[in-house]
């Protein structure tokens, strides 16, 4: 036991107080007691100081346990208070976690899944298209390929036709070229092109005299005048400075009679032009059918410009009874031709 907690008065020890006088007086008497007294009081003494001892370690242990205690309950009540507060945090957290949730994981989530499907929908239609790229460049190869078939067989047609003039035709239809029927010989009235009915005729099945100004040249696809003289006025859609005249027939082998003796042979071309019509003599030719197409340049080419073209035949290849033109073309310019300058016989000095 530490000196700092034991009684500073003694029982063993002599009371401070004590008056000498009785000290001296009675010291042999309590030497005496003692000496008897000595093995019960050393007894007495031990178990008194044991007993002190564990007194004041019960009460030093208390007073531990208190201060144990308080300083339990102080924690204690910290973690209560603690608790609480997580409670309260806990109850009023989730609906704000809940919405940061919402805001910060399910939106970009949402967000990300809907660019997931838009790619997916993308990458479909991309294969779509690559698809249809695929196809149309197939397509597009073929259509080239059929193209140049095409310019091939034209080409070829053109070879076996001998339809090599390139240039612009003043007499087509389809520009506004017409006929003019007052300066044109009659149709052929041909007797197997009649529609008849109870021997009542109806109509001639005989193509008009426009049909040659259509690029349409087919076996029948001709107007015919009777007999071997004849002629055909073709007024054009605006004047023209002539140059060449093309005259066109059927070839010997697509004939249906097999041979040519209903195309013109020797003809004339006029230009005409003012009110009465004024006939200016441009050329006389002489038409081959071995060539199917042949044209003609014009012998007398006057710089002055013609509203329309005159065609006279005066003669074909042997049948008496009809004559067939297939298709005529005017060709010229709408602007003057240019005058080319005369050329000197004399060298030039320098």
């Amino acid at each position: 036991m530490p000196r700092s907690l034991r009684n500073p008065r003694d029982p063993c020890d002599p009371p401070e107080n004590a008056r000498p006088r009785r000290v001296a007086q009675r010291g042999r008497n309590t030497c005496r007691t003692a000496q008897d007294a000595l093995p019960n009081a050393t007894w007495i003494t031990c178990l008194a100081c044991f007993l002190r001892t564990q007194a004041h370690q019960i009460l030093f242990n208390n007073c531990r346990c208190r201060l144990l205690f308080q300083k339990l309950m102080e924690k204690t009540g910290v973690l209560i208070l603690c608790a609480f507060g997580f409670w309260i945090f806990s109850m009023h957290v989730p609906s704000k976690m809940e919405v940061w949730q919402d805001d910060s994981i399910d939106s970009p989530l949402q967000s990300l899944r809907m660019y997931q499907e838009k790619v997916q929908h993308h990458s479909g239609e991309i294969q779509d298209l690559r698809g249809n790229m695929t196809q149309l460049i197939a397509k597009l190869q073929l259509m080239e390929a059929m193209s140049d078939e095409q310019k091939m067989a034209q080409k070829i047609m053109k070879m076996i036709q001998g339809d090599y003039i390139e240039k612009p035709d003043f007499a087509l239809k389809s520009i506004g070229a017409s006929i003019d029927f007052e300066q044109t010989s009659a149709t052929y009235n041909y007797d197997k092109a009649r529609s008849c009915w109870n021997w009542i005729r109806l109509w001639n099945y005989g193509q008009p005299p426009d049909v040659i100004l259509e690029p349409n040249v087919t076996p029948g696809n001709c107007w015919a005048f009777s007999g071997d003289r004849g002629q055909v006025t073709i007024r054009m859609a605006q004047k023209v400075y002539l140059s060449n005249l093309t005259l066109q027939h059927i070839p010997k082998t697509i004939s249906l009679s097999g041979n040519l003796d209903t195309a013109p042979k020797d003809f004339v071309i006029y230009g005409m032009e003012g009110s009465p019509k004024e006939e200016v003599f441009l050329g006389a030719f002489q038409f081959q059918p071995e060539n199917i197409i042949q044209m003609f340049p014009l012998q007398n080419q006057p710089v002055r410009a013609f509203g329309a073209v005159k065609v006279k035949i005066s003669s074909n290849w042997g049948n008496p009874r009809f004559t067939c033109l297939y298709r005529v073309r005017v060709h010229g310019s709408v602007t003057p031709p240019r005058e080319q300058p005369a050329q000197s016989s004399y060298p030039e000095r320098d």
